[in-house]
């Protein structure tokens, strides 16, 4: 086995193996809780940025298959795991999660205490890190990724979104096609999504309420949406600061009234700076497929999965005329709003799954509502 080193900000720094593609990467280390689902972890584009690395002891066992992608490829910088299974065993599966990290160039390190990482990571927050297998002195590790760029103010939206409007199909064998075979141009909604970084599995829970979906890269403007006589409007998931795409949130700031506007993740951030809020970054983040969240106006609990390391402060968005609708139970934190009189909603966290519980998908049929009501349907 090639050694690999994992070094952190703080000079911690952690001896491994190589797992994946060798070479070197750095990023921001965040920690997953999920125990499955890795291969739609690394395509979510939410993780642009970030070096994940899985707190289940085992990665791997199911191998790699052709349907469980959530964008066009593979965005974390870095891949993390304690073991990374030697056998992977489905009907599905096609190839082994160390020949999917190494064809797609993703630097991964394996045999390390990942119980001791995560609670360094819990007790001093987020810290940017490098994995290497050609530089394998600490010193200069450590020295490098100090010197690295943080993710905070960074625009990270641009490294993947479409650069090119187009209209959504899903076939996730043959290509792009319809999944009920359905003529997009006979779907009774037409919604605009705002491409910051989105998942396949929104799209598809989209389309499955008969929604036809153009997808607009993020720098689409206001003026180019509101021509195009939409139903309604969805602002994606993506990675890093919301303050990073200050162009978005003044696309957003001009739709509101406008038309119904639904966001998830990035897009509930952006909605909020747009109403007058602010936004801050969490210590550590929310990562994983087991976050309770409370629904403020049903009492309901929901298991939910989440990707997130910025949240809505609610005080600044309450008194803005916002409502407060779901709130994390672990630490308190917004993760759902609204503002009826100009019908637009959000949460924090992703309704879709992909991987996750199934608990929110409710929400796409309040976003088919909310249209409904507007006489956009």
């Amino acid at each position: 086995m090639t050694k690999a080193i994992l070094a952190l900000e703080d000079g911690k720094y952690f001896d491994g193996e190589s797992f994946g593609a060798p070479g070197e990467t750095m990023g921001e280390v965040v920690f997953n809780t999920s125990m499955t689902g890795y291969q739609e972890i690394l395509t979510d584009p939410s993780y642009k940025g970030q070096i994940v690395m899985m707190t289940y002891s085992e990665i791997g066992n199911y191998g790699v298959n052709d349907e469980d992608v959530e964008s066009r490829k593979p965005f974390v910088e870095g891949f993390i795991v304690r073991e990374g299974s030697k056998i992977h065993s489905s009907w599905r599966s096609i190839k082994s999660l160390d020949d999917y990290l190494w064809e797609n160039g993703i630097v991964g390190i394996q045999g390390i205490d990942t119980r001791e990482l995560t609670r360094h990571l819990r007790n001093y927050g987020c810290k940017k890190g490098i994995i290497s297998t050609v530089d394998l002195d600490t010193e200069s590790l450590i020295k490098r990724v100090k010197d690295s760029p943080n993710i905070v103010g960074i625009d990270m939206v641009k490294e993947v979104t479409y650069s090119e409007a187009f209209l959504w199909k899903d076939d996730r064998h043959n290509g792009y096609k319809d999944v009920d075979g359905t003529s997009n141009l006979e779907k009774k909604y037409n919604i605009a999504v705002i491409d910051c970084g989105i998942k396949f599995n929104i799209l598809r829970q989209l389309s499955s309420y008969d929604c036809a979906l153009m997808i607009y890269p993020a720098k689409i403007t206001a003026e180019e949406i509101l021509k195009n006589n939409h139903s309604g409007v969805f602002i994606t998931n993506g990675p890093g600061d919301p303050e990073g795409v200050p162009y978005v949130i003044e696309t957003i700031r001009k739709l509101i009234g406008r038309i119904p506007i639904f966001g998830i993740c990035l897009g509930h951030q952006i909605l909020g700076l747009a109403s007058g809020g602010r936004t801050y970054k969490l210590k550590f983040g929310h990562h994983g497929g087991n976050h309770p969240v409370k629904n403020l106006l049903s009492g309901v609990i929901e298991i939910t999965t989440q990707n997130h390391n910025f949240v809505v402060d609610p005080d600044t968005v309450i008194k803005n005329g916002l409502e407060i609708t779901h709130i994390n139970l672990y630490d308190k934190t917004n993760e759902g709003m609204r503002c009826k009189e100009k019908n637009f909603f959000s949460v924090q966290y992703h309704p879709e799954a992909g991987p996750g519980p199934h608990d929110s998908r409710y929400l796409f049929k309040e976003f088919i509502k909310s249209m409904e009501e507007f006489g956009k349907g």
